[in-house]
């Protein structure tokens, strides 16, 4: 990389971490609204005038929805289109740089997709409606790899030193909670809008609307703000996509990394999937708890944002994140033992109880931490692995180690999802035509210790990473302090570790 280019400012950090804000908004539309959309309870259809677009219930096999058959359809596309935009982003010789062209042109397209998908055509139960939606969730997913691919590479290409790395990674996981909580905002709004008379469907797809024109000038704000070929100067990879994916795979200490990120994912998502469930079954609290413990989660986690970067001058990226992954681990084992023994009363309704809250704070407090620890620093670590790839090979090939980080968060997501309804309705009787799940305190307390293995799972298969060995390579001057949280001295030793550093 020449010496000549520029490092972003902290506010050009900023700027670039606003397009995570957009994307993640969208992202969130679909993780949360999609199958709330279009596989509406008994209530929302009797109650709020709900359309049932699509055959409801488990008519797939006796465990799987139509809507779960089309998602499922759609990670697998997403397991080609991933190394492919990445392969491509990697080549590209575009003059304005090989990451941004790709943004500019997917950021319209992703908004206008995401909409479109939950504007199904016939206002009934229909074929056309299937395929109406097998289409955009496909595109939405492209489109989404297409801007998601770039934009995370460049975090290794725009983090030039650690400290650097570091910033850009913490504000993107703020944008990204940002984000996800915006994605969250029609719980708040969509009532209001139909007090005006305006239907259900409409109610929702009115603050997806507005919510796609804010995500888009977001996602267009870093593309236009930032001239990429002033920070980054970097040969194309010559490597057509399937060497590319073969050689990312091939160094040990990214398998690993991802073996342990897979595991992060299915733990993860498990429990914030049950989290709904835990809250009104296992607590035994109303509903509306479920965006009090989230967003206190949330806040006091990015209470916690500023100090990691100092955590991880002490201590190293490693430790962080196997402490990350047990105390969530943690967090989880609290949630299993709420409705042990009687400890929470269990009434025909939802009510506010003292030991309910005790127990719904307590998750919170601990499981704050360890999610600022691994909403930061997992990134920093794929960029630190890609660029000691770079250095060792000279194939410059960042997008396609985001591109496999990015498949193994949707395929641990998959798992989850898939995992969560068969474990979660354990001890009861299913009625396989209705949308509505019927989780039982069993199945509950099933899922909680299935999270925590997987966090302990995650801990153990990262404590093979080499961390040390990956620091030496990339060793700047600049990076004195990050060097010696793991034992690295100094940057003189690079050479005579770079061997070791990806095998």
């Amino acid at each position: 990389m020449s010496k000549n280019m520029k490092r972003l400012t902290k506010k050009q950090m900023r700027i670039f971490a606003i397009g995570q804000l957009g994307w993640s908004t969208l992202s969130g539309i679909i993780s949360a609204w999609l199958v709330t959309f279009y596989l509406p309870t008994s209530n929302d259809i009797k109650d709020a005038g709900a359309t049932q677009y699509i055959l409801p219930g488990l008519v797939i096999g006796g465990f799987l929805t139509i809507l779960g058959l089309i998602t499922a359809i759609s990670r697998i596309f997403d397991a080609v289109t991933d190394p492919l935009i990445a392969s491509m982003s990697d080549r590209s010789k575009n003059k304005r740089g090989r990451r941004i062209p790709f943004m500019q042109y997917a950021a319209v397209p992703l908004s206008i997709v995401t909409v479109l998908l939950f504007c199904a055509p016939v206002e009934e139960i229909s074929s056309v409606n299937v395929v109406w939606i097998s289409i955009f969730v496909i595109l939405f997913y492209l489109f989404m790899t297409m801007y998601c691919t770039p934009y995370n590479a460049l975090i290794s290409e725009f983090g030039k030193t650690q400290e650097d790395r570091m910033y850009i990674s913490t504000a993107i996981s703020l944008t990204f909670f940002a984000g996800t909580l915006l994605a969250y905002t029609p719980f708040l709004f969509a009532g209001v809008i139909r007090g005006m008379g305006v239907s259900f469907a409409w109610s929702y797809r009115i603050c997806f609307i507005v919510l796609a024109v804010i995500s888009t000038v977001c996602m267009l704000v870093p593309t236009f703000a930032l001239k990429e070929k002033d920070f980054v100067d970097t040969e194309p990879s010559n490597a057509n996509m399937f060497k590319s994916l073969a050689s990312t795979f091939k160094n040990k200490d990214f398998r690993t990394f991802v073996g342990s990120d897979i595991m992060y994912w299915i733990g993860l998502t498990m429990f914030q999937t049950g989290l709904p469930f835990f809250v009104k079954v296992s607590m035994n609290l109303p509903e509306s708890f479920v965006m009090v413990f989230m967003g206190g989660m949330t806040v006091l986690s990015a209470c916690f944002y500023p100090f990691v970067t100092k955590f991880v001058k002490k201590w190293g990226k490693k430790k962080l994140v196997i402490a990350g992954f047990l105390g969530l681990a943690l967090a989880y084992v609290i949630t299993a033992v709420t409705n042990i023994g009687g400890i929470i009363p269990q009434n025909s309704e939802a009510t506010l109880t003292l030991p309910a809250m005790i127990f719904g704070l307590l998750i919170c407090v601990v499981a704050a931490f360890p999610m600022a620890l691994l909403g930061i620093i997992p990134q920093s670590i794929v960029a630190d692995v890609a660029e000691a790839e770079g250095i060792k090979t000279g194939e410059n090939r960042e997008g396609m180690f985001f591109a496999a980080r990015t498949f193994a968060m949707k395929l641990g997501q998959s798992i989850a999802m898939l995992s969560f309804t068969s474990l979660a309705i354990i001890g009861t009787t299913q009625n396989t035509n209705s949308n509505d799940i019927t989780a039982s305190t069993t199945g509950l307390l099933i899922v909680a210790l299935a999270s925590v293995v997987f966090c302990v799972l995650g801990a153990i298969i990262l404590g093979f990473y080499r961390e040390k060995n990956v620091m030496k390579t990339i060793a700047k001057a600049e990076d004195e302090e990050f060097l010696s949280a793991v034992g690295a001295t100094s940057a003189e030793e690079t050479a005579e570790n770079a061997d070791s550093s990806a095998e």
